[in-house]
């Protein structure tokens, strides 16, 4: 369906657990990762991002030393996953902050988090990309940027989702301040009179300024993938595929 919309490929989401068609799972051997690649590639679908699933309950930043051992664990297989399926950015939610995670420390351990991660992306040559998510994180370009930059390798970048910054600033400054830090980028259009999570819809249905996004990723020479990051509807789900298509088209021109 992917292909017949026009699009040039999608992102793989990875699970404790599979969830046909959605989600493959962490337990997925070599073999089967190829096969599935060597299906994306028959239908001439790109597979260019991974999505973990479980960052957000297994977290970097967890209070509990052992959550952040497991997490750890699961991401450096998720990076094997990436090379079977030829995958080249990992998605990495970087933790939380919470009453008991505080926000300096919350920084810190997933800084520690991602520094051993780093030797098992290089190894497997897939860029670890730090989402910016509503995790109470990152809530400045400045600061991802810096958090970025303080790993000094090649290995982790940004993975920018454009809706997420709508309700708390503008996503046209941060893909200019990130620059080249950017590895992927993720859509989906917001509408700031909701103000909460009820406020994310359809591409060009909220208030992102799609005109300045596109002139501002062109700026900075970006040549990753957009993925559009949206719910199917309840209701003949692939329609969405193909407006959405339709949708980036335009974004992009």
């Amino acid at each position: 369906l992917a292909k017949e919309a026009g699009l040039d490929g999608v992102e793989v989401t990875i699970g404790e657990k599979a969830n046909p068609p959605y989600t493959i799972s962490l337990s997925i051997s070599e073999e089967e990762a190829k096969e599935f690649r060597k299906e994306a590639e028959k239908a001439g679908i790109m597979l260019g991002t991974t999505l973990p699933t479980f960052h957000w309950q297994c977290r970097l930043t967890s209070p509990d030393p052992a959550v952040r051992e497991k997490s750890i664990e699961q991401t450096k297989i998720c990076l094997r996953i990436n090379r079977w399926l030829g995958a080249d950015v990992l998605l990495l939610v970087p933790g939380t902050v919470s009453p008991e995670e505080p926000y300096d420390v919350a920084i810190e351990r997933a800084r520690d988090g991602v520094k051993q991660l780093i030797g098992e992306a290089e190894k497997n040559k897939v860029i670890i990309g730090v989402e910016n998510v509503w995790n109470k994180m990152f809530m400045s370009p400045l600061e991802m940027r810096d958090f970025i930059d303080s790993f000094q390798s090649q290995w982790v970048g940004a993975y920018f989702d454009v809706g997420n910054v709508l309700n708390f600033g503008f996503p046209e400054q941060w893909i200019r301040i990130l620059g080249q830090r950017i590895k992927a980028v993720h859509v989906k259009d917001f509408r700031l009179s909701a103000g909460n999570i009820h406020g994310f819809v359809n591409l060009l249905e909220g208030d992102v300024n799609w005109p300045e996004v596109s002139k501002a990723l062109k700026e900075i020479n970006y040549q990753g993938f957009i993925t559009a990051e949206l719910p199917p509807y309840k209701y003949h789900p692939e329609l969405l595929i193909f407006e959405t298509a339709k949708a980036l088209e335009a974004i992009i021109k």
